[in-house]
């Protein structure tokens, strides 16, 4: 179980620590993140780490909440505000707030969704596309009360977004990314638009 910081000291050490298992994740890799790399990283010794982290496990964990939970908070900021706006202007400032959030750290992105298990993530993984699909489906049921399930449509848009999104920023395709976010604003755009079920 880890040790909550209570002290000022202490939650810098964890901070600390945090960062240094950050960089040996986005470098090294999975299967080299070890937590004397990380202690190295963070220049203390692996007892001082194992006071605040018992294992690579727990302090995996909180890598992958504090990383889901940041790359959320950079998309809904960019977001709340907008939620007025027209489609034709709102989701090309979706796609551009998404494509940024992904790109802030994406040799670390890269990493997480390809190399870390998936059962470190998944929580917080679900918990940020809760969270964006929560904004997209208050801002279509403004749009249009009562037509199709703004929770169905919202949950579409989403996932296609996040899926070709992170292709983009991992696999570099010759797009650019002007490009990208005109395709995804005609993609979404449209569907929004298409026909209602009676």
């Amino acid at each position: 179980m880890r040790k909550e910081p209570r002290q000022e000291r202490s939650r810098r050490m964890v901070e600390r620590i945090v960062a240094a298992g950050r960089s040996v994740l986005a470098r090294d890799g999975y299967a080299r993140f070890v937590t004397t790399r990380v202690a190295d990283e963070a220049g203390i010794s692996p007892g001082s780490l194992y006071q605040y982290f018992s294992n690579k496990d727990e302090l995996l964990v909180v890598l992958m909440e504090r990383y889901w939970a940041e790359t959320g908070d950079r998309v809904t900021a960019a977001l709340a505000d907008r939620l007025t706006e027209p489609p034709e202007r709102l989701i090309p400032n979706a796609v551009e707030a998404l494509l940024s959030a992904l790109e802030h750290d994406s040799q670390l992105l890269r990493v997480v969704i390809e190399e870390v298990p998936p059962h470190y993530s998944e929580d917080h993984l679900h918990a940020l596309r809760r969270r964006i699909q929560d904004l997209g489906s208050a801002y279509l049921a403004g749009r249009a009360p009562g037509e199709r399930s703004g929770t169905t449509r919202s949950w579409v848009i989403v996932a296609a977004m996040e899926a070709l999104s992170v292709r983009w920023v991992l696999e570099r395709p010759a797009i650019p990314r002007e490009e990208l976010v005109e395709e995804l604003t005609v993609l979404a755009t449209n569907y929004m638009a298409g026909p209602r079920t009676p």
